[in-house]
């Protein structure tokens, strides 16, 4: 009997898998060799610079101004997908098990943040806000990596662009809700406004180049036709 269940376990893991490490091991379709952010982007300002201080004053002030339903939403967008526009696209069917050729597609998307982004953040090594003033309390999962330029705006830009490009019926609504997907990192007081400036810029940059690249065309295009399906396009 425990062998039994012992398999079973085994089987239901590996039905599960495909979906739990699909974005974990999807391929970048560019990483820093093809789009070096040391290049595009100005060096962070000193932390005892006067554009540092007064970003450190706004953190503070949001982190006494904030609402429960700011905090909630800056601890939710914290979720690196693309499934974050779910409301802004308000179907049903924009789930993963839905759009499988979607799902494929913005996994490489999202890998492709952390592959051009990274290599940049270690170099310059930002301190976030927590690191420089211990008067930051942080509302979101405390993070220590560089903060320059900031990731999770980087992929909630390129996401943003990309889906609109699919949806260009919706773009103000999608753009709308990647600039908060952006902002909310200095609600929740894990960055600095610049962080967030520099995310958009590199996240622009990104989309523009890799909508060049063949394999992202056929990808985009199949991905984009099984949306706009989906929704009664």
């Amino acid at each position: 009997m425990r062998t039994l269940l012992a398999s079973i376990t085994v089987a239901l893991a590996l039905v599960a898998s495909p979906l739990a490490q699909a974005a974990d091991e999807a391929k970048p379709f560019a990483t820093a060799k093809e789009i070096d952010l040391l290049q595009i982007l100005p060096p962070p300002p000193a932390n005892d610079s006067a554009q540092t201080k007064a970003e450190l004053g706004e953190v503070l002030t949001l982190q006494v101004t904030r609402t429960p339903e700011m905090e909630k939403r800056a601890q939710a967008d914290v979720v690196e997908d693309v499934w974050r526009f779910a409301e802004v696209i308000g179907s049903p069917k924009f789930n993963r098990e839905s759009l499988p050729k979607f799902a494929a597609f913005f996994d490489r998307v999202v890998a492709t943040e952390g592959a051009v982004v990274d290599p940049a953040k270690d170099t310059w090594k930002r301190p976030r806000p927590h690191q420089v003033s211990d008067l930051v309390k942080p509302t979101v999962k405390i993070s220590n990596s560089g903060a320059w330029p900031s990731g999770h705006t980087t992929v909630g830009t390129l996401m943003g662009i990309v889906l609109s490009n699919m949806l260009p019926e919706r773009r103000a609504a999608i753009m709308a809700r990647a600039w908060e997907y952006g902002n909310n990192r200095i609600v929740g007081g894990i960055h600095y406004r610049s962080d967030v400036e520099m995310g958009r810029i590199s996240g622009s940059v990104i989309a523009q180049t890799i909508a060049q690249q063949d394999d992202f065309k056929t990808e985009f295009a199949a991905a984009k036709a099984e949306l706009r399906s989906a929704l009664g396009m």
